[in-house]
């Protein structure tokens, strides 16, 4: 009778409620074994000593953390980092998705059952992203393009040629008049918190358009919703930048690698990992962080030509490297930026590349003090990940002959 009935009953002891638990004390690995079962002790491994106040439940992924998020441009880079951290304490999320269901597939592993949630909705379609929102506490806002995207459309003349491309989503748009719209539709619904995601390269005295527009977004946020909360990441790195690949692809597929005026400009790039991480503290303390901006960067500095010598000294390329002069480098990327798909190199790439994408000195950042002071991933008690601890781990497939092939012993002389 045990054995027949134990099928029967196990999924009614799982339902039982769980001990009592005091959120301040830390849960250990054998507490948690006990108390939840193995299957779910290794979900909650690496969230033990992170309960938030309110939070209820085991621990990890299957606790209810009391919050509801809306993230606009979730399938991003940066949006399947930020859904994996919402998903760790239980936070109930709705992600727009303004395209097919199956593009957000790879988000749902973050999450326990019933605690995600796909609206569709249109950019340009107001009273759809209010249904996104919904009963939302905090939104946090993603979208971005580093292009322009292009769709062939008629001739309106009827004249050669009878083909023309048209804009479909300028970076107007996407930096600055949707952010605009979630902002105010934030303040129309009262929602808690806006967390908005421009950029370090957001200044006055930028060339670049892209550059240009998040600053545009970022005042038209602030105007529309002052409480906003505004993280300006540097450069990502991680297994899908478009940073270390974009050299790891170009050294592979191109006849050499150009190097905009020697690879002299600036850059401080951040992991991926860590801007989400930010966000999820943010999540967990909106009211600490109410109004203020945050500056995302990482531990060191670097010049372009030495991102590129790091790569390839990972990737075990051999390309031949062209400096080429900035205006050249730009009639260069005017020219491939018309091809039908996401294009390589675009003349605004460049202009950004060729600008210094770094962040201001650790003084500046020390002497500010009040409610304006600008703060960095060191006051969200955020550890800097250095860029050598992770680019080999999603850099070596560059390698000709696969990972191993410098070891030797390895394979089988021949």
């Amino acid at each position: 009778f045990f054995f027949i009935g134990l099928p029967i009953l196990a999924p009614s002891l799982s339902l039982l409620p769980s001990p009592p638990h005091d959120p301040k004390t830390p849960l250990t690995a054998m507490s948690a074994i006990r108390r939840t079962g193995i299957r779910k002790a290794a979900a909650l491994t690496s969230k033990f000593v992170e309960r938030i106040g309110g939070e209820v439940g085991p621990g990890g992924r299957s606790s209810v953390s009391g919050r509801t998020v809306a993230v606009f441009g979730g399938t991003g880079f940066l949006g399947r980092y930020v859904a994996f951290e919402l998903g760790q304490n239980g936070t109930k999320t709705y992600f727009g998705n303004r395209g097919c269901e199956m593009e957000h597939r790879h988000l749902k592993p973050n999450f326990d059952l019933g605690m995600c949630k796909f609206v569709f909705y249109g950019p340009r379609d107001r009273d759809s992203m209010a249904e996104v929102i919904s009963d939302a506490d905090v939104v946090i806002n993603l979208v971005g393009k580093h292009y322009e995207t292009k769709t062939l459309t008629t001739n309106p003349t009827g004249k050669f040629p009878p083909l023309l491309y048209k804009t479909n989503y300028s970076y107007q748009e996407a930096h600055v008049d949707i952010p605009r719209t979630i902002a105010e539709l934030c303040a129309e619904m009262q929602v808690d918190n806006l967390i908005h995601v421009s950029s370090l390269a957001a200044k006055e005295d930028t060339k670049s358009r892209w550059a240009r527009s998040k600053l545009d977004g970022e005042n038209a946020v602030k105007e529309a919703y002052p409480w906003a909360t505004v993280l300006r990441p540097a450069q990502l790195f991680g297994p899908e930048d478009r940073l270390l690949n974009w050299f790891a692809r170009i050294a592979g597929s191109c006849p050499f690698v150009p190097m905009i005026d020697d690879g002299r400009a600036l850059l401080q790039p951040v992991y991926m990992g860590d801007v989400a991480e930010a966000i999820r503290k943010i999540v967990e303390e909106p009211d600490k962080f109410e109004g203020r901006t945050i500056d995302c960067f990482g531990s060191q500095d670097f010049t372009y030509r030495e991102i590129f010598e790091f790569v390839i000294d990972i990737t075990k390329q051999e390309p031949k490297v062209v400096n080429v002069p900035l205006d050249i480098m730009k009639l260069l990327g005017s020219v491939i930026e018309l091809a039908p798909t996401q294009p390589i190199l675009t003349k605004d790439h460049v202009e950004l590349w060729a600008e210094d994408y770094v962040a201001q000195t650790p003084e500046f950042y020390e002497n500010q003090i009040g409610k304006d002071k600008i703060l960095t991933l060191a006051d969200l008690d955020v550890k800097q990940t250095p860029i050598e601890k992770v680019a080999f781990g999603y850099l070596h497939r560059f390698r000709a002959g696969g990972h191993f092939v410098t070891n030797t012993g390895y394979h089988h002389d021949v």
